[in-house]
């Protein structure tokens, strides 16, 4: 057995935090059966290896001013599109994570620094690229009071002075629940707010025990409240083993937030120390599921298909959806509540991130 099967996946080469095993290997499924590892993917799926001219060009000028990107770090298949139209999401506050989903390609770990001159290096390079519209995406930094939020707040208001016109898009993490923290960032004013809901709720726990189910829902219900012209976006991944109904229910309670815009994709496993894939979606139901969203339940824009990502045509999104008003949802559920992750139990089954274990209670 090699020594990564032994120990569990973990990245190396990462320059902000110390890497630690994300799990076993050969995860099983939660439920129900799971596609072979290594199941030859349809042709739906199979998309040709970036390597234009201003792909190279950006991930250059990624390294050159030490910069991430959730296009590479997470492995999306879009890269070499959105890459050679000249758009990415930039990846800040490192490309350690404290929280290990189950389904996630970034490393896990515990960060050793926070680098409060990254915002300037990344509304440079917004400035360099000439962008109309920039996606800023994070890591979890549960081990931080804020969990990074005025690092976010600080990056858009750097690249605000650097493409008054440019919008902007953040993908933010839950910051464990805190309304200051989210308040910091609706007060930078961003063009769309994003939280990605990820899965539905009976696979929530066991796929993302870092988070909660209805603290993702309602924190994008609580930034409505902050700003009611404010879009806000999440993204759900299909073939991990949710039912149809699972879907349909996952869409509507983030519509009782008054959610604007929705992303539906397939999930592709990264590697064996990842869940499994329990089916492959086709591209029909992918567009159904626009036609529920939009029609039935009443989001502003659904962006659904087996390659959409959260950031795919974002800029699209931005320049033509108009926000809604506040949900059903206004306050913010579960902040005090600790994720299955940070529960001490006799059943050892989820990783626990050393130096941050605390007793429920």
């Amino acid at each position: 057995m090699s020594t990564e099967q032994t120990r569990g996946y973990a990245p190396a080469g990462k320059d902000s935090g110390v890497v630690k095993s994300k799990g076993t290997a050969r995860l099983p499924i939660l439920d129900g059966e799971a596609l072979p590892l290594g199941a030859r993917k349809p042709e739906w799926l199979k998309v040709r290896s970036p390597g234009g001219s201003n792909y190279l060009r950006l991930k250059k000028l990624m390294r050159g001013q030490r910069l991430h990107s959730v296009c590479e770090e997470a492995g999306c298949p879009n890269i070499g599109e959105c890459w050679e139209a000249g758009t990415a999401t930039f990846l800040i506050l490192g490309d350690v994570c404290t929280r290990a989903c189950k389904y996630c390609a970034i490393a896990h770990g515990m960060p050793t620094e926070l680098d409060w001159d990254e915002p300037r290096r990344v509304a440079e390079s917004v400035e360099a690229l000439e962008l109309e519209h920039v996606v800023i995406t994070s890591v979890n930094r549960d081990e931080l009071a804020d969990g990074g939020a005025a690092i976010f707040a600080e990056t858009i208001r750097l690249c605000r002075e650097k493409r008054p016109a440019m919008t902007i898009e953040v993908l933010i993490p839950d910051f464990k629940g805190d309304e200051a923290a989210l308040r910091l960032v609706v007060d930078a004013r961003p063009d769309i707010l994003n939280h990605n809901l990820e899965t539905v709720e009976r696979l929530h726990p066991w796929a993302r025990p870092g988070g909660r189910y209805w603290r993702s829902i309602s924190y994008l219900g609580a930034a409505k409240v902050m700003d009611p012209t404010m879009l806000t976006k999440s993204g759900v991944i299909l073939g991990m083993g949710e039912t149809g109904e699972e879907i349909r229910q996952a869409l509507e309670d983030l519509r009782k937030a008054s959610v604007d815009i929705i992303t539906l994709g397939q999930y592709l496993r990264p590697t064996i120390h990842h869940a499994p894939v329990a089916r492959w979606v086709t591209p029909a139901e992918f567009a159904e599921w626009k036609r529920i969203g939009e029609e039935e339940i009443g989001f502003r824009h659904v962006e659904s298909g087996p390659l959409v990502r959260s950031s795919y045509h974002a800029e699209k999104q931005a320049r033509t959806v108009t926000a809604g008003g506040v949900g059903e949802i206004t306050n913010i559920l579960e902040a005090d509540v600790p994720a299955p992750a940070e529960v001490i139990g006799p059943a050892k089954a989820l990783v626990q991130i050393e130096g941050m274990k605390r007793a429920a209670g």
